[in-house]
């Protein structure tokens, strides 16, 4: 069994549905609630992309690595992210549960250049479901701050699992989770399974083992940890790849 699979706590409420209506309150209630400008998690990502096509690396006895070229982001929001990646050159496809997160993304991308624009499209999907999307699509995937929402361990796991499908040989996936070190741990509305509930958002805070087990089968290049927002939010930014 994989590492930390615990049945999932059951809860008075549907936490699910809770957190969905939550994030669609908020991005209503606050357009563009993260600015435009993009995440350093998004930035460092970028630099990664440009070197996640198929190919050996330095050394490897094969070509150089080949620029990724479509990236998939995971709980887009209202685009800061995608919108930088579409500017950075790359096609980007962004999905996120909140209809009202993506119409804010739409609105900003119509004020981008032409070339920008018609570089991101959007889907509505809750990463519980597979991915609507064949095998070996995308060159690389980012997911900022989406694996450590209100989602089980046997869902991130999945969830990592669709990741790895539909990424091709070579491909890059970035993301980012809080974890134990957070502040917010342990404080606020136990869920269960590592997940609690503090102002509203529910979060899986990660531990390291949890990362590794999610990395099992993949190349893991960096595990960096960070510091972001007021509180400060403590996280970790994982890069790992395919193997080609």
């Amino acid at each position: 069994m994989p590492y930390g699979l615990v049945p999932y706590d059951s809860t008075p409420y549907d936490l699910a549905g809770a957190q969905r209506a939550h994030w669609q309150r908020t991005y209503g209630a606050h357009p563009g609630m993260y600015g435009p400008e993009p995440s350093a998690a998004a930035v460092h990502a970028a630099a990664v992309f440009r070197t996640a096509g198929s190919g050996g690396g330095a050394g490897g006895g094969g070509p150089a690595r080949t620029e990724a070229r479509k990236v998939l982001e995971l709980g887009a929001g209202h685009g800061r992210d995608a919108l930088f990646f579409a500017r950075e050159g790359f096609t980007v496809h962004a999905v996120d549960f909140s209809p009202a997160g993506l119409e804010q993304l739409r609105d900003a991308a119509r004020a981008q250049a032409e070339d920008v624009r018609r570089r991101v499209t959007t889907g509505v999907h809750d990463v519980r479901e597979p991915l609507p999307l064949p095998d070996a699509c995308v060159d690389a995937v980012f997911a900022h701050m989406l694996l450590c929402m209100a989602l089980s361990t046997r869902e991130i796991h999945a969830l990592v699992g669709e990741v790895r499908r539909v990424l091709r040989p070579g491909g890059a996936f970035v993301y980012t989770v809080r974890h134990t070190g957070d502040a917010h741990y342990g404080t606020g509305r136990a869920h269960g399974d590592g997940i609690h509930e503090h102002g509203g958002f529910a979060v899986h805070f990660f531990d390291r083992g949890l990362v590794d087990a999610l990395a099992e089968g993949w190349v893991l290049e960096d595990v960096h940890a960070f510091e972001e927002g007021e509180l400060p939010r403590r996280l970790w930014r994982v890069t790992q790849r395919l193997p080609r």
